[in-house]
């Protein structure tokens, strides 16, 4: 199977573009941090949700376990040794340290008995009453998105999601960890990524969305609990 960390060590620095539609998503789960309220965000993208947190005065941390990745946020937000290199299973900073932690579109990433140890460390570095949020795919069918590699033959998943998640499914495997929680579905759509003919459809699946009509394949589920 390749390896994830390739996979995005690549997007992160040679194919940052990817991360364009993710505006609107980002802007949504950075708008609640305070000024001062420390802020950890574990794989972290393009940086943007950095940046956001930044603008709003939060005291911002990150976790990634690609090295350029890291190097790069560090020289160009400056966050020196608050941005380390390292998996969420074994996050290397103190316990009771954060006040919110965010993990966006990244649980989908980890096999089960990873993202077991990835809740106990997120909930051994949150402070009481700290608060764990993010997005993962909803309902996603892992098939649908099987790529062949053509030098071994492998097969996998193009992005590196080993987990599907329904609201409820997710809220199960959060609630024997953390309390308050909540688990639902959204739709995100970043405008200004847009021409007119996407504003035209983006604004038709919202629409749907708001229906109930909107297929799960083009919705997250957001989730938010507490320590």
């Amino acid at each position: 199977m390749p390896d994830d960390k390739n996979i995005w060590e690549h997007f992160q620095n040679e194919a940052a573009d990817v991360f364009t539609g993710s505006e609107s998503r980002l802007s949504f789960l950075s708008a609640g941090f305070r000024a001062g309220e420390k802020v950890l965000d574990i794989g972290v993208g393009n940086g943007r949700l950095e940046e956001l947190a930044l603008s709003r005065g939060a005291d911002v941390y990150s976790l990634d376990p690609g090295e350029r990745t890291i190097e790069n946020l560090r020289a160009r937000l400056g966050l020196g040794e608050k941005a380390a290199v390292g998996g969420s299973d074994r996050i290397p900073f103190p316990s009771d340290h954060f006040d919110a932690v965010v993990m966006s579109e990244v649980l989908e990433h980890l096999a089960p008995d990873a993202m077991l140890a990835t809740l106990a460390e997120v909930r051994r570095v949150l402070r009481p009453g700290g608060r764990f949020l993010g997005t993962v795919p909803c309902n996603e069918t892992l098939a649908d998105q099987q790529a062949l590699c053509p030098k071994c033959g492998e097969k996998f998943h193009r992005w590196g999601h080993r987990q599907s998640f329904t609201p409820e499914s997710l809220s199960a495997s959060l609630s024997g960890r953390f309390s308050a929680v909540s688990t639902e579905k959204k739709f995100f759509v970043t405008w200004g990524a847009l021409n007119w003919k996407g504003k035209l459809q983006g604004a038709f699946n919202y629409a749907l969305f708001y229906c109930g009509l909107l297929s799960d394949g083009r919705q997250n589920i957001y989730f938010n609990c507490k320590k």
